[in-house]
């Protein structure tokens, strides 16, 4: 099955506009989109050795995909297998720098131009790659193709809007995805989608979101900050995007006279953003600080702004109810729930949860989470459960006890990836020998 004109005519194109995509990268650079120390990375050139032996490479693109993947490398590296993680932006960078084990590699995915993905393939020479979610780039996947290296779509995700868009290039769709050896689906749903699609081997594993651990926090940062909050009825706003930061405030501003004592944190889905929700708190009167100023939740602080890298795990631990970001703006479909469900947190979201559509959907039928459609839903939810924490406590295990029950796709992962996993030890111990 041959590419057709649309992948032949990207091909070209982004061939001919590799000058321009390094232009971008200075471009990004300049905006703190790049980090300025590995930008050859993302031109394709290593950024360190690569070890003389069998490789597994796996990409997420960025913090949600790149944490998914926790559980995968441990179970891959317990192998004794090298293991190579890349991504695409700065924060899961700063994130994974914290969180891979010793002796996993992380680099930079390049750009999708021909040149950068060959330079990539031909340095690294993965024996099987482990791509996340829905990153279907087609130089990567047809490079990866002409060096006939294994390739599985772990974790798969096909959104019904994805699957409408892909639905208008049937011949391109078809061979980006029988590029895959197999395609782990997080739901029937999902591969039922990327089947109708022209993925030639699909299956369903489930969601390995449900196997990550909840994110850790500093012992030390933590017994500070409960310190300070002790007494205080606190709600979190987490990975919040332009848009949604205003009705957050709004919120706030509405719960703030029947508890006065109300503390609201903001974390930003991107934290170099912090300055401008500081900006937009102070233009409504509201005592703020900074988390990346190195400023503390003091009793007169009404609103935190937590811009920092990580940190979730601490202030998800610190709050009684959570509201996730990117699902009251509708570009974006809702970040992941699964984190603050482990750590205690009764869920609130808005209607714009199409990326996690499944999850949602399970926390809302058991009472864990519940929709709010605006700043004035929100502010009522909010409210009901801060004035009654028996109600948000029930609600908070509800989530939890959901989440354990959807456990087990790591297993069932590590399962079907076995075949491949096998050909790749065999490799290693021939190279050895």
């Amino acid at each position: 099955m041959g590419k057709g004109p649309i992948l032949t005519g990207y091909r070209v194109l982004t061939g001919l506009l590799e000058p321009v995509a390094a232009g971008l990268l200075v471009w990004r650079r300049r905006r703190g989109k790049e980090d300025p120390t590995r930008l050859a990375e993302r031109r394709g050139y290593p950024g360190v050795r690569r070890p003389n032996r069998s490789l597994v490479w796996l990409h997420g693109a960025s913090v949600g995909e790149t944490v998914t993947l926790l559980p995968l490398v441990a179970r891959l590296q317990k192998r004794g297998l090298t293991v190579l993680v890349t991504s695409g932006t700065v924060t899961s960078a700063k994130l994974l720098a914290a969180r891979l084990p010793a002796g996993v590699i992380h680099q930079y995915l390049p750009l999708d131009v021909p040149r950068y993905m060959r330079r990539f393939l031909d340095y690294w020479r993965p024996d099987l790659g482990l791509i996340c979610e829905s990153e279907i780039w087609p130089n990567l996947l047809i490079e990866a193709r002409r060096r006939d290296v294994p390739m599985v779509l772990v974790n798969a995700r096909m959104s019904e809007r994805s699957f409408a868009r892909w639905y208008k290039a049937p011949r391109t769709s078809r061979f980006l995805l029988s590029c895959f050896d197999s395609c782990l689906a997080q739901s029937r749903g999902d591969a039922e989608r990327l089947a109708q699609l022209g993925a030639p081997r699909v299956s369903v594993a489930g969601n390995l979101k449900f196997d990550v651990p909840a994110p850790p926090a500093d012992a030390d940062t933590l017994a500070i900050l409960d310190g300070l909050t002790t007494g205080r009825p606190v709600w979190i706003a987490a990975s919040t995007h332009p848009g949604e930061e205003e009705q957050v405030i709004a919120a706030h501003l509405g719960i703030k006279p029947y508890l006065p004592n109300l503390l609201t944190i903001i974390a930003p889905r991107h934290p170099q953003r912090g300055v401008e929700i500081e900006a937009l708190a102070q233009a409504n009167d509201i005592a703020v600080a900074r988390r990346a100023a190195g400023e503390m939740p003091e009793r007169d602080v009404e609103l935190y702004i937590a811009d920092t890298v990580g940190e979730l795990g601490l202030l998800y631990r610190l709050s009684q109810v959570a509201y996730l970001g990117g699902s009251l703006v509708p570009a974006i479909g809702g970040h992941n729930p699964i984190e603050p469900a482990k750590l205690g947190c009764a869920l609130l979201h808005g209607p714009f949860v199409h990326n996690n559509a499944d999850i949602f959907a399970a926390f809302d039928q058991d009472g864990g989470a519940r929709q709010v459609a605006d700043a004035q839903g929100l502010a009522g939810a909010v409210h009901r459960w801060l004035s009654d924490p028996a109600s948000a406590r029930q609600a908070a295990r509800a989530a939890a006890q959901t989440s354990a029950q959807l456990g087990g796709a790591l297993g069932r992962t590590m399962q079907a990836l076995e075949p491949l996993l096998m050909r790749v030890a065999l490799g290693q111990r021939d190279a050895a020998s």
